[in-house]
């Protein structure tokens, strides 16, 4: 499906946005109806859980998913959103249809149901969610190997640095001192996917409280 744009503009807010998720995952067919259980929006694009349960009480049987214990199966629904002129407009995906878009938060994730052929698209898109989720979210001061050297604005490379933050106005902006040049360089999320903690902020305790821990030891 392509994109569908709104040109009544009835969409303007975070509010509006999540209303019409919730309408667009809310149905009724012949054997089926559809509810919203979950809606997260992750930058611009929207994920949803959704439910379906037959009409006549039967359980459901569907060739992805695992019919759960009280006869519905849970999806999960990707919403591509935009506005283009102040219209609101979103293209919509079934994760078993391979949706790139894959930063569904775990708890999300984990309200689906189980999936039948563990080589199916909608299995390849959780995992690709679950390695998101995985990366790592450093504090202040620990000091990080990256899976590989990562090019810098100046042609060289960098891979051991250590999360700091610059201040712009009032607000504290997250970036990394490389180790070699003292230079600072923003990364994004995907570049800290793989990498390692050689030393951690909160493991450096002051000489003061290393010593009161001592004295409790003894």
């Amino acid at each position: 499906m392509g994109w569908l744009f709104y040109t009544d503009r009835r969409v303007q807010t975070y509010t509006d946005e999540k209303a019409e998720i919730a309408r667009l995952c809310t149905f009724e067919g012949d054997t089926r109806k559809t509810e919203l259980v979950k809606a997260c929006k992750v930058g611009s694009t929207w994920y949803a859980a959704a439910t379906a349960t037959s009409r006549d009480g039967t359980p459901v049987e569907d060739a992805t998913y695992v019919t759960d214990p009280d006869g519905s199966i849970t999806f999960a629904a990707v919403f591509l959103t935009a506005y283009d002129d102040g219209c609101w407009g979103y293209k919509d995906m079934e994760e078993s249809a391979g949706p790139n878009a894959s930063r569904a938060p775990l708890a999300l994730i984990e309200l689906l149901s189980d999936l039948k052929d563990e080589g199916s698209y909608a299995h390849a898109w959780r995992q690709r969610c679950r390695d998101w989720a995985s990366i790592p979210d450093y504090e202040e001061g620990d000091k990080i190997k990256l899976a590989k050297p990562v090019p810098t604005t100046d042609g060289s490379t960098c891979q051991i640095v250590t999360a700091t933050h610059y201040s712009r106005g009032r607000q504290k902006r997250r970036c990394y001192r490389i180790e070699e040049t003292g230079e600072l360089v923003r990364l994004s999320k995907a570049t800290l996917a793989g990498s390692e903690l050689l030393s951690s902020a909160k493991g450096a305790a002051s000489p003061v409280l290393a010593e009161y821990l001592a004295g409790q030891g003894g």
